[in-house]
């Protein structure tokens, strides 16, 4: 590999793991990164960096010469992890092991973020654009991508490309897979048990429905898919459920699976309503698909975030589609990848871990794309 530009990385390995550790730690459940976002603030406003900011979406942002340039490069890493927890997670070392919810996803992704941010601000480098890093927020779930969505109403008319810290080495995602999302209510009349015994069950009519909905026929033109993720429902075990309720959401590359997978859906909610349900149906999230129409500057970006890859990994960079905070951008025509900086196993579990030695790969990584950018 070529001497980096951004100087030696010897030290940062440990320096990377205790602040790892530190922001691991740290609850940041979707639409309360509260702590998260502050301990990113004080942090990087700590190593020199400023302005440092928090929007009103609860993303961190500091913009590097970003009032010299016209146009910007973003750089960004999710602060939010998939659990509702709002105490602090315990981290916990072995060997060669790092375990914490949301270890990988996507905190050692932030911190490999906020190292190189840091050697930005301390060197102060002239680069060929402005550069926003930003710590976003409500990546997961039902967060909707808000914090992205913030970002490319604020700033949508003068960002070059983006490029989203995420996933896993060596991932390089340049297609998005978009979502729907659905919160679907029953309710019915209810009752005791056994002195009503006979009345309709809320939590027995939406198990009719999500067998229903997992017998669905998924397009074959592009990979499609659909998840059950949540049924919560009832009152006590001697009730006859008034209400239940479940989230449901399918997913594709294709605009038009999409829409078929929503016609499905609602032909299927409609089939239960003519039963004489009482049946709502909310939309808890979209999140667009697609690619950037082949112009070139998406064919550039892939090619030049993939020899950073080869070049700091020696393996080839593995192309795939995913949803991601990229998705946003790449709807707007806005050229996007996402890449991975750690390795690690176990993502959206209670059990996810990371390889601590892979984040040294992933600092070079990182640094690799200040570099790209370096005068």
């Amino acid at each position: 590999m070529e001497k980096s530009k951004c100087g030696p990385l010897e030290q940062m390995p440990g320096e990377a793991l205790a602040l790892l550790k530190e922001l691991g730690a740290i609850p940041a459940p979707s639409h309360k990164e509260d702590l998260r976002a502050e301990f990113c603030r004080r942090w990087l406003t700590a190593q020199g960096a400023e302005p440092v900011f928090i929007d009103d979406a609860k993303n961190v942002i500091y913009p590097y010469r970003c009032e010299e340039k016209k146009e910007i490069v973003v750089f960004m890493a999710h602060t939010d992890v998939v659990f509702p927890d709002t105490e602090p997670f315990t981290v916990r070392q072995e060997e060669d092991r790092l375990y914490a919810p949301g270890i990988g996803d996507d905190t050692a992704n932030l911190v490999n973020l906020l190292l190189a941010a840091r050697y930005m601000a301390k060197h102060r480098p002239e680069t060929s654009a402005g550069i926003l890093f930003v710590a976003d927020s409500c990546e997961e779930g039902l967060g909707n991508l808000k914090g992205c969505r913030k970002l490319m109403e604020t700033y949508g008319s003068r960002i070059k490309e983006v490029v989203s810290f995420d996933c896993g080495i060596p991932a390089l995602v340049n297609a998005a897979v978009g979502s729907q999302r659905y919160k679907v209510t029953v309710r019915t009349e209810g009752g005791h048990s056994f002195g009503d015994f006979g009345r309709r069950n809320a939590i027995h009519w939406l198990c009719c429905m999500v067998r229903d909905l997992y017998e669905t026929e998924v397009p074959t033109e592009a990979k499609t898919t659909y998840n059950v993720g949540c049924i919560e429902g009832g009152t006590t075990v001697n009730s006859i459920a008034q209400e239940a309720h479940m989230l449901y959401e399918f997913r594709s590359v294709d605009h038009g699976c999409l829409k078929r997978m929503e016609q499905n859906f609602e032909k299927l909610i409609t089939a239960y309503r003519n039963r004489g349900l009482d049946i709502e149906v909310e939309t808890v999230g979209i999140r667009p698909c697609g690619r950037v129409a082949d112009d070139g500057r998406m064919d550039d970006m892939v090619k030049r975030y993939g020899r950073i890859i080869r070049s700091c990994t020696g393996e080839e960079p593995d192309l795939a589609a995913a949803s991601t905070d990229a998705n946003i951008p790449l709807s707007m025509g806005i050229p996007a990848v996402t890449l991975g900086t750690v390795r690690g196993k176990g993502a959206h579990t209670r059990e996810e871990w990371i390889d601590i030695g892979s984040m040294e790969t992933g600092m070079r990584i990182a640094f690799a794309c200040m570099e790209s950018l370096i005068l």
